[in-house]
């Protein structure tokens, strides 16, 4: 029986999800987008899950894109497979944001063009050293149908996402650091020890409080400053109606016990 290409491991709260093709770069076939999707959709019901860790199998890639062999097997309907892995692709992507609870990108070598949206999903990224990231669309004569386009500029600024797009060229993890994409580079062996002190610090926050703060920064990063403050009001007057004195003892009591 072959292994699962989706690698699912929950500890203490962390739900750890590798993407395990390792001899092929952990490219996104069909199989494993799949698999991963159905992965998030059973994470999100699972209310034991706090926070998940998202990585690759092996040291050399956190995903090199959609699987251009399986692609280039039915050459013949090629616009229309692409057609459709985008679609397939943008509903991963779609539920890695949806996600409803922190995630945590253990970026453990390349991420290339799908495998860098897939990466810009996340809502933290810890890079290894030896993290690459590339967009290749335009040396393969592709445009974007997962966001990259957008998201891309809007994290690192406009001129630098530029030139990353319209080369195809490798940025590499301490760059990417420099530049606001990567939070911080570790060392391989300390990738996933340091995601998961990552996690047990969100951990240490209301879990509650944590959903509900994500869900705010993301709905006012996909809009106008302007809009964004009258999204954070809302939410604000929303929940400021349903805190108690009781509530607020409970969630500081919590606090203080899991620092403790």
């Amino acid at each position: 029986m072959s292994e699962s290409v989706v690698l699912t491991e929950i500890r203490e709260g962390v739900a750890t999800l590798t993407l395990n093709r390792p001899r092929a770069m952990n490219a996104l076939s069909r199989e494993l987008q799949t698999s991963l999707f159905q992965a998030f959709d059973t994470l999100a019901s699972d209310e034991s899950v706090d926070v998940v860790i998202l990585t690759g199998a092996g040291e050399r890639a956190f995903s090199a894109g959609l699987d251009l062999k399986e692609l280039s097997g039915q050459a013949e309907g090629e616009a229309r497979v692409s057609g459709e892995a985008a679609v397939r692709g943008q509903n991963l992507v779609q539920r890695i944001e949806t996600f409803p609870r922190p995630v945590i990108g253990a970026i453990n070598g390349f991420a290339i063009t799908g495998g860098f949206e897939v990466a810009l999903a996340c809502d933290v990224l810890i890079g290894s050293a030896n993290a690459r990231f590339a967009d290749t669309h335009a040396r393969v004569g592709i445009l974007p149908g997962w966001g990259l386009s957008q998201k891309l500029s809007r994290l690192i600024g406009i001129s630098r996402a530029k030139e990353l797009s319209l080369t195809g060229n490798f940025l590499d993890a301490e760059t990417a650091c420099a530049w606001g994409l990567l939070n911080r580079v570790v060392e391989p062996e300390a990738l996933l020890p340091t995601c998961e002190a990552l996690a047990r610090d969100m951990q240490s926050c209301d879990r509650e409080m944590v959903g509900k703060y994500k869900a705010v920064i993301d709905e006012g990063f996909a809009v106008t400053f302007q809009e964004g403050r009258r999204i954070e009001r809302a939410a604000n007057r929303a929940h400021g109606s349903s805190v108690t004195a009781e509530g607020v003892a409970a969630v500081q009591q919590r606090g203080r016990s899991q620092s403790s």
